[in-house]
């Protein structure tokens, strides 16, 4: 499987930290948040990679990370993202790069206490449909501001819904993503949201809606580094007392 790093957006939530900054290069812990990343999808046993980020720091992205060597990538490629138009929009940038291959999608401000390599593993041996990477939150505010999975009565996921106001289940979509090869076809079908971007909740729920959704929990710690400034220092101080992509 090749692997997608999703590494834009502007950052407004962690303000000002990312006034004159890209968010996924700020520090967690010792390191910038995308080695975090970087070294999560490594350890899943990925060794292409392409980041996809925003005009505005590529250049600060390729300074930092070079070719990928150092991380153990055989190749790391990179696509700029011209303007904001959603998740599911960016990833569609990789399309030329998957090839047709099945590929694991990650938010690059999500960190991850365990490794996720059993969930990557889970798909490489069966790449139809998509995977998720649920949590389970308690706070139902935070349910609020997340992605929510809505189960069926088999326990498939039915619907990911928005920033519910009524969450159906405190199962929250964390930003890893697995898709097999016709995920770029479905994200040429989306429309845009009221927003004006592809979403990236569309593209699961068309799989959810053919039955070909699967999903795991985390295991262990997880944060969304880049939800906001609390939650930023959260992750670090996290990563900084326990570690994380822990096998």
């Amino acid at each position: 499987m090749k692997g997608v790093l999703l590494a834009g957006g502007t950052g407004s939530r962690l303000h000002p930290l990312t006034r004159i900054t890209n968010k996924h290069l700020l520090p967690v812990y010792d390191r910038p948040m995308i080695h975090w990343a970087i070294e999560a999808l490594v350890k899943a046993g990925i060794r292409d990679l392409l980041l996809v980020s925003g005009g505005d720091h590529m250049g600060d992205f390729m300074r930092l990370l070079g070719d990928g060597h150092e991380f153990g990538l055989r190749y790391l490629s990179y696509a700029v993202q011209e303007q904001a138009g959603g998740v599911a929009q960016a990833l569609g940038l990789a399309e030329s790069f998957a090839d047709g291959q099945p590929v694991v999608v990650m938010l690059a401000d999500n960190i991850f206490e365990r490794s996720i390599r059993p969930t990557v593993q889970a798909f490489a041996e069966a790449p139809h449909g998509a995977r998720v990477l649920l949590c389970e939150v308690g706070e139902p505010d935070h349910l609020r501001h997340l992605g929510v999975a809505e189960l069926d009565d088999a326990g498939r996921i039915a619907r990911i819904i928005e920033k519910p106001s009524d969450p159906p289940t405190n199962l929250a979509v964390t930003g890893l993503y697995c898709f097999d090869g016709t995920v770029f076809s479905v994200i040429a079908g989306l429309s845009p949201s009221d927003r004006g971007e592809l979403e990236i909740a569309d593209v699961n729920n068309h799989y959810a809606a053919t039955g070909s959704l699967a999903h795991e929990l985390v295991a262990g710690f997880w944060a969304d580094a880049g939800e906001s400034i609390d939650a930023y220092q959260a992750a670090s101080d996290f990563v900084r007392d326990h570690g994380a992509n822990l096998d």
